[in-house]
């Protein structure tokens, strides 16, 4: 069968804090004002001294890894967070220093950046699409020191910035066809935050996948806040507006929508409120997270069906391990349904509910996606 989808920790209040090392397998100090001066990794989030676990048969010590969060800051419980714990695994293995700066606005960004290049940083990672526009005049003006870029996609960039990017929309594409498959109302539903390709990529692959299924099963599965062909659809606009996600989310509920999937980083934690209001007064609404499990890094592991995770951790650590060797190189990184870089999490409580059948379904169109027999190329797919 065939189908082409469009010619994208430990913190307080979180449900389990760390990810589970075999999640990373699988795959500090926050700075008080934009222009200040880093400090040595540790503080504020706990980390450990840069001696406590060196790689066996190197010093690694005089190496500092360093790290620049988006405004959804690194207990996002997203992918500022699964980067952050990536790093901190490089530190506890290899034994390096780690030095850190979270923003809180867009205008920190680029004094952010300049400050773990003022620190002497050996390895600075930004985190998210929008540090890319911070992050590249400033690595071309610095060939010497080496970038890491999260989720930028953009692709044109100097040799010394590595990107980490992620054809999540593949996995939404299995949790779309799951929802599809799991709604008792015909309507699901998607936001996103701020409008950018590695937020509409998840809505893409999301609403390709419930077509896909109403393909196969002569349904009609509705999809609420992502229209596939006009390319439009809900966004709160920014990363961190909780209410504005609640709001959002009881809109979705009211029109009748039962599974929710944010793509919205901590706006997604006002769905949780609006679900879990809901459910109390009677609804059986559920949540799709993304990037991160949302099980084990939110509170309300209860009412998430599953998530499209994007395994970061592992490969900020692997970019990491390969500098310290002296491999470093600009190739970005993509991460696939057949890598591992981005898959469907564990169903979790909700797993005796989902059948034999669907998972069986969802295992025969990832095996397709792999192969290529189904296609899910979406327009906001990273350029390499």
């Amino acid at each position: 069968m065939a189908i082409t989808s469009l010619s994208r920790p430990s913190r307080s209040g979180s449900r389990r804090g760390l990810l589970p090392a075999a999640m990373l397998g699988v795959s500090a100090l926050l700075l008080a004002g934009c222009g200040a001066a880093p400090e040595e990794g540790g503080g504020g989030s706990g980390a450990e001294t840069a001696s406590d676990a060196p790689a066996v048969g190197s010093d690694n010590s005089d190496y500092t890894g360093c790290i620049v969060s988006d405004a959804g800051g690194f207990d996002d419980r997203s992918f500022n967070q699964s980067s952050h714990e990536g790093l901190m695994a490089a530190k506890e293995e290899f034994g390096i220093q780690h030095k850190q700066a979270e923003s809180t606005s867009p205008s920190d960004y680029t004094p952010n950046v300049d400050s773990m290049l003022r620190a002497d940083c050996n390895m600075i990672i930004g985190v998210g699409f929008l540090l890319g526009d911070a992050m590249k005049p400033i690595a071309e003006e610095n060939p010497e020191t080496h970038f890491m870029g999260v989720d930028v996609t953009d692709p044109d960039f100097s040799d010394n910035v590595k990107r980490l990017v992620y054809d999540t929309s593949q996995a939404s594409f299995l949790a779309g066809y799951l929802a599809a498959g799991t709604t008792e109302t015909g309507k699901v539903a998607t936001y996103g935050g701020a409008e950018i390709p590695t937020v509409t990529i998840f809505m893409d692959g999301f609403a390709a996948g419930v077509d896909y299924y109403n393909e196969q099963k002569d349904a009609d599965v509705e999809v609420l806040g992502w229209d596939r062909e006009a390319a439009n659809g809900s966004f709160t606009g920014d990363f961190e507006n909780q209410a504005a996600g609640k709001t959002n989310t009881t809109n979705f509920i009211n029109e009748g929508a039962d599974i929710i999937m944010p793509v919205a980083g901590p706006v997604g934690l006002g769905t949780l409120d609006a679900v879990t209001a809901a459910n109390s007064g009677g609804k059986d609404v559920k949540v799709i997270w993304v990037d991160s499990d949302g099980y084990e890094t939110t509170d309300h592991g209860e009412l998430i069906l599953t998530s499209v995770v994007k395994l970061m951790g592992e490969a900020v650590k692997d970019v990491i391990e390969t500098d310290l060797a002296g491999e470093f190189d600009g190739e970005p990184y993509v991460g696939t349904l057949e890598n591992g870089g981005v898959d469907l999490a564990p169903f979790h409580d909700f797993d005796s509910e989902v059948s034999d059948e669907m998972k069986s379904e969802l295992d025969e169109i990832k095996a397709g996606i792999i192969d290529g027999s189904i296609e899910v190329d979406s327009d906001y797919s990273p350029e390499t």
